[in-house]
């Protein structure tokens, strides 16, 4: 299957960004909260789709959470602790890019954990999130897939590209001959974790821009009913002549470099 071209890929996105903007509303008006996980290898799309999803939305209505390595004092705490600070309020979206399943990825693959906090966070895990969805949180999760020829490609991009340097860490780099390793950790952490309150859906993230197209058109249709009438807006008419720009110290202008 070929790849989307970027003229057809907007068309189709622009038609599911609406829909967006709809759901939102709906979350915002019916104080509803709503967590997505994205988990995934490195340089599956992780970003490209949470930026994808955000692009139109309202910015006071949605938070994304990409939390560093633990500090000294939340590696004392108890796991879930720094998570839970994050967590959505009435209202409002949250798009954990990675989350707590950093336990059952890269630390247990790397050596990041010991093998009794793994299975502990396996146990642990689904009462969490039970927690949360009796408390009426909206929780999705979806594991984005990419095939090792098509990951190492875009890790040559990335280290040739002095905008995407950035993105390649030294675990990146240590787990690029853990792929298998990787595989196998997913599929326990999914049997483990999967629950009709809590499911976890893949996505094939070979071709960015078709994943985001199927990852979005999932989680819209994965949403309850939240279509909420959209009340007209029209503008009075404005008094008076249109204003400019005065300043009284004209100093404090940027210069045009443009």
């Amino acid at each position: 299957m070929g790849g989307i071209k970027r003229k057809d890929y907007e068309a189709a996105l622009e038609p599911l960004q609406r829909e967006l903007i709809d759901a939102q509303r709906w979350i915002m008006e019916k104080g509803q909260r709503l967590v997505v996980v994205f988990e995934g290898r490195d340089a599956a799309g992780k970003g490209g789709v949470i930026k994808a999803i955000g692009q139109m939305l309202n910015t006071r209505g949605y938070r994304v959470v990409a939390l560093s390595k633990p500090n000294e004092q939340e590696r004392s705490q108890w796991y879930f602790q720094r998570y839970v600070s994050h967590l959505p309020g009435a209202g409002e979206i949250v798009m954990l890019d990675r989350s707590w399943y950093n336990r059952a990825g890269v630390e247990k693959v790397m050596g990041f954990c010991s093998e009794a906090e793994y299975q502990q966070f396996l146990q642990q895990c689904p009462v969490f999130e039970r927690l949360l969805t009796d408390a009426g949180t909206l929780l999705v999760k979806y594991w984005l897939t990419v095939d090792q020829e098509m990951q190492e490609e875009r890790f040559a991009e990335r280290a040739a590209d002095p905008f995407k340097r950035w993105k390649i860490s030294p675990v990146d780099i240590a787990a690029r001959d853990r792929y298998a390793d990787y595989g196998e950790a997913r599929d326990a952490m999914i049997a483990a974790t999967h629950a009709d309150n809590a499911p976890w859906f893949l996505v094939d993230f070979n071709d960015q821009r078709r994943g985001r197209l199927n990852l979005i058109r999932h989680l819209l249709d994965w949403l309850p009913d939240h279509k909420v009438p959209e009340k007209p807006l029209k503008l009075p008419k404005l008094k008076g002549k249109p204003g400019r720009e005065k300043v009284a110290d004209a100093s404090r202008w940027v210069k045009e470099t443009w």
